[in-house]
């Protein structure tokens, strides 16, 4: 598939860790719980482009899962408390073939970037961070904060809205916002080279719904915009394309749960 390139996947994939084990009386149902799907995208074709593509995306949470010594920590039952959990996300390649605002600069190979998130909730308020490393396109780091208000109205229907905002290290900003003199003297567009330095990078405002089709079905929809800010703002490509990025998709997925112990 062709994979995203201003994908959003802390969003669809988390691995809920809450420190604190499940009641006893739920120590008899299965010791994990898996969400596994896949669910379609419309986002920007690139950071800053004001062309939107379609793409699929895969939707996996882990939920529930159990812990040697510990007991079961159940991510769906815990409301309150610390979560700590892997972060992902996977920038595909942008070419200058891609768009007429990139023609001339170079293209800029995938990237892969991992790190951790961690979270606090209270009820029905979590407040987040995550940060991630990037490899192969980009070697610097990123970071996502992140509010969310979460709600109930039917019993089978949860969903989460809140404010959002990005950070970028020089390298991650150079890559994606920046323009070389060689780039420059190349490109129709742009007549001089531009510096990116780090900084935050985006605001913006994110929700996502679940709905229970099934004990087993689920059905996900999420959407959100960032408004690109700071250098990434400032950038002639940004400029060219648009600083309001948008964002939307939904997908299916289905739960398995197993017992290894």
């Amino acid at each position: 598939m062709t994979l995203s390139r201003f994908f959003v996947f802390a969003t669809s994939l988390s691995l809920l860790a809450a420190m604190s084990p499940a009641v006893a009386e739920e120590a008899t149902s299965r010791q994990y719980e898996l969400d596994l799907g896949v669910g379609l995208m419309a986002q920007p074709r690139y950071p800053g482009s004001d062309e939107t593509i379609f793409v699929p995306y895969p939707l996996i949470a882990v939920s529930k899962f159990f812990v040697p010594g510990y007991g079961s920590i159940d991510g769906d039952k815990d409301t309150r408390g610390l979560t700590v959990y892997p972060s992902f996300n996977f920038i595909g390649k942008r070419e200058s073939s891609d768009s007429n605002e990139l023609e001339g600069l170079d293209d800029v190979d995938w990237s892969l970037e991992a790190g951790l998130g961690v979270s606090y909730r209270y009820d029905w308020i979590r407040g987040f961070v995550e940060v991630r490393q990037g490899f192969n396109g980009y070697s610097g780091q990123v970071a996502q904060f992140g509010i969310d208000l979460i709600g109930n109205p039917t019993e089978d229907l949860e969903v989460r809205v809140g404010p959002r905002a990005g950070w970028g290290s020089q390298n991650y900003m150079q890559t994606y916002f920046g323009i070389s003199a060689q780039e420059a003297a190349d490109s129709p567009l742009y007549d001089k080279s531009y510096k990116a330095d780090a900084g935050f990078n985006t605001v913006g405002l994110a929700g996502s719904a679940s709905y229970k089709l099934t004990e087993s079905w689920k059905l996900h929809a999420l959407a959100g915009w960032d408004r690109m800010i700071g250098d990434a703002g400032n950038s002639p490509i940004v400029e060219e394309g648009s600083e309001d990025q948008f964002y939307g998709g939904a997908g299916l997925t289905y739960r398995f749960a197993f017992d290894i112990f």
